[in-house]
């Protein structure tokens, strides 16, 4: 487990956290618009928005459950949180291919690659997210 006790959460990271959160709802809320577009498709159509907008409602709570240890600077939230994200554009292209939802997709697409560039790209964020020493073997703070 990763330990930032006493270390400041950098702002690309909170940008990042808060982005989490609203885009993980946003994402829900944007599944289950899709899930209710299987009424407007063809019938050839039903089964893959309909699992394609369960698939987006199921990653975007998803990514909301990663959002507070994201926060706290776990390795594993940031990279499961790329999968999640990684696949939600996947699906969501495939929505905008399937549907008429084509305004609220791109916004939505744009939102989680902004997510991904806040926690990848900042140098700061990087170095917020590396494995610290555990604290059995960490030498003593020198002041």
């Amino acid at each position: 487990m990763t330990d930032t006790d006493g270390v400041r959460r950098p702002l690309p990271v909170t940008v990042a956290v808060v982005l989490v959160y609203v885009g993980g709802f946003a994402n829900t809320a944007l599944g289950v618009l899709v899930l209710l577009a299987r009424y407007e498709v063809d019938a050839d159509d039903v089964l893959p928005v309909s699992l394609v907008g369960a698939a987006t409602i199921l990653l975007g709570l998803l990514t909301v459950a990663g959002g507070s240890s994201l926060a706290r600077g776990s390795r594993l939230a940031r990279n499961l949180l790329t999968a999640y994200l990684s696949l939600l554009v996947v699906l969501q292209a495939i929505a905008l291919a399937l549907t008429e939802l084509d305004p609220t997709i791109i916004v939505a697409q744009l939102a989680a690659l902004a997510v991904l560039a806040a926690v990848w790209i900042p140098p700061t964020a990087r170095r917020y997210f590396r494995r610290a020493i555990p604290s059995s073997t960490a030498p003593a703070p020198t002041r």
